[in-house]
């Protein structure tokens, strides 16, 4: 299991670079990849395990951010919705992801975004996509093409990003970060 030590941190040069494709089928080293990167995200969602291993709570976690820059990141995104806990919004490894379309209405975090590879705190909003379907492999190899929306439509940019050597503050208006463009829609 990775802890917060084994997250490489803002700064080193891994977290810039272009990522490598995955090859199939998956090698052992990159099944293990695979299972810790979810693995990490099941553990900190639990608050007593979190508290216990001293993890900081995180819904996405790229390869890139454990030092190995290869096409792959996991998203576990919890469903707040009473009627539906312990069913998240989205939870798999994505490998090899690429966004085939987004739409062209924006999105927001309003109180911005965070990562497990940055440890300061940076103001300001990250626009993307509010709507964007993705296409990726599964660690069995098999292709998906889903269609997401709102916070998974953003966690899932965000973690393809890091697989482009981009960081969420990239993003933010460096002039004016909390500006808002009218068809902005902030979700969260």
């Amino acid at each position: 299991m990775f802890l917060m030590d084994d997250i490489v941190r803002d700064g080193d040069p891994v977290l810039r670079q272009e990522a490598k494709k995955v090859k199939f089928p998956l090698s052992a080293d990159d099944k293990k990849l695979a299972h810790n990167l979810m693995e990490y995200l099941e553990v900190s969602q639990n608050p007593e395990l979190c508290e216990k291993y001293k993890l900081r709570a995180g819904v996405g976690l790229a390869a890139p951010q454990v030092g190995v820059s290869k096409m792959m990141a996991s998203v576990l995104v919890p469903n707040d919705d009473e009627n539906e806990k312990g069913k998240p919004l989205f939870k798999d490894v994505i490998i090899n992801p690429v966004i085939v379309s987004n739409s062209v209405q924006r999105g927001a975090l309003t109180e911005g975004e965070g990562c497990l590879s940055v440890d300061r705190d940076v103001p300001g909003y990250v626009p993307r996509s509010a709507r964007i379907t993705l296409k990726y492999q599964d660690v069995d190899g098999n292709e998906h093409k889903i269609r997401l929306k709102n916070y998974p439509a953003i966690v899932c940019q965000h973690e393809i990003d890091h697989l482009h050597g981009i960081l969420f503050y990239d993003h933010i208006n460096k002039d004016n970060p909390f500006k808002r463009d009218d068809d902005e829609v902030f979700i969260y």
